[in-house]
């Protein structure tokens, strides 16, 4: 079950989906040299209009897409408070591909294996920098997003390019904030 399993915040101290149990969230990987990372502030802007409602983002920094998250758990934070003012939490960084993936995500991409969004369009852009994708159920690249309903179950999985402002993300997580 994903209440049950650990995680740690980047401060180091002991978290879990439990603790944020009751609530609609939004699991994002995330990386503070990527082309995608002012993804943060739109992230940001949710989850500050939408935590009344009992929505909140989670970020999980990741360094497995072309190293692009390089820095400490402490370098992470005070980026994205610095740079962006998130007040979401921030997790320790850890793979979120692989076999040494941290169990949050291995659950996840099992419960979810496919993303809806545009990955074929994105796939053919890492392919003309050289890089090679990673196909479904792997997570594809840094800002992969997964929506969790207040049961804990996973409702969506969106591509790395979904905006946080996207109207086909939103609706989804109005209707998991409504159920």
């Amino acid at each position: 079950m994903l209440t049950d399993l650990p995680l740690t915040r980047g401060d180091g101290t002991p978290d879990s989906l439990k603790a944020h149990a009751g609530k609609v969230l939004l699991v994002v990987n995330t990386a503070s040299q990527c082309g995608l990372t002012p993804q943060y502030s739109g992230l940001e802007a949710l989850h500050e209009r939408l935590a009344g409602r009992g929505f909140e983002v989670l970020a999980f920094p990741a360094n497995d897409f072309g190293a692009q998250e390089p820095g400490t758990d402490a370098e992470i934070a005070s980026f994205c408070e610095v740079n962006y003012a998130a007040s979401f939490p921030i997790f320790a960084k850890a793979s979120v591909v692989g076999e040494g993936k941290q169990p949050l995500y291995a659950a996840l991409t099992k419960a979810l294996p496919e993303k809806r969004g545009d990955t074929d369009g994105f796939k053919a852009r890492l392919s003309g920098h050289g890089l090679v994708p990673n196909d479904d159920p792997e997570v594809l690249w840094n800002f992969e997003k997964f929506l969790i309903g207040r049961d804990m179950e996973v409702i969506a999985r969106f591509s790395p390019t979904t905006a946080p402002d996207d109207p086909d993300m939103l609706a989804e997580i109005d209707r998991a904030l409504e159920a």
